[in-house]
């Protein structure tokens, strides 16, 4: 093997670096006292990669559950205090439960329910009427997969009848393949996602709850043009709206 000293370094030529066969597996590394700053290694050099920061938000332990109603009386007044939830639940959970479950056991109103999911159910629709009939909801909005659409269409009359009350209600079919859940609680922004659609795939699904603004006004603005372009309820202008498409040539005070 070639010598090297410090003065070599400037002109190495890495064809005549020869390291010879070290077996990873018999290496010892100690990483404890690794820094991703690398500051022992580059001292008071700028470089160009820093350590990520670190998540300061309030964090509760994981959890596995197989049925929403308990799962709802356990981490219901964690996440309306904003900590972030990390969950897995079994093939028997319906996460559509879940939600119904959650507004009711923490008596709050949502003003704005907006979710995405690949699939949906009559249990689903019946959890959902519960919350409107319950003035749990302010305003619902769904949008659903043109796959689940092609194939559930005699399913739409139930949606509607269920659902469709005092003008709350929207309906968007689209290509989406999305399971986000979005919650509006007064000024409390909750994001969910993960795996789970609302009804049960028999099937360990997992996912996140978090009160997050940012990440929720950018999931609610997407969602929002989806439910701009492809809604399937024809809702008539409020008053002022209408005046204002009525006459678009008036002059403002």
């Amino acid at each position: 093997m070639k010598d090297i000293n410090a003065t070599d370094l400037a002109g190495l030529d890495l064809d005549d670096l020869d390291i010879g066969d070290i077996g990873l597996d018999e290496l010892d590394l100690d990483l404890k006292g690794f820094d991703l700053g690398m500051g022992d290694v580059f001292g008071e050099i700028e470089t160009r990669y820093v350590k990520p920061p670190l998540y300061v938000g309030k964090r509760r332990a994981p959890v596995r559950y197989e049925y929403a109603e308990e799962l709802a009386q356990e981490i219901g007044p964690a996440i309306m205090a904003g900590e972030r939830v990390d969950a897995v639940v079994s093939g028997n959970f319906i996460f559509g439960d879940f939600i119904e479950a959650l507004l009711v056991e923490e008596n709050a109103l949502c003003d704005d329910l907006t979710l995405s999911t690949l699939s949906i159910n009559q249990e689903n629709v019946d959890s959902l009427h519960n919350l409107i009939k319950g003035d749990y909801l302010g305003e619902l909005n769904i949008v659903v997969s043109d796959y689940w659409y092609s194939h559930n269409r005699r399913a739409l009359p139930y949606i509607y009848e269920k659902l469709d009350i005092d003008d709350k209600f929207q309906l968007a079919v689209a290509g989406i393949h999305t399971k986000i859940t979005l919650l509006r609680i007064g000024e409390r922004k909750i994001v969910m996602h993960g795996s789970a659609n609302l009804r049960s795939s028999r099937s360990v699904e997992n996912f996140v709850i978090e009160t997050d603004p940012v990440a929720y006004d950018f999931h609610r603005d997407w969602h929002q043009t989806i439910l701009d372009h492809y809604a399937t309820i024809r809702k008539a202008p409020r008053a002022g709206a209408l005046w204002d498409i009525l006459t678009p040539d008036k002059e403002t005070a």
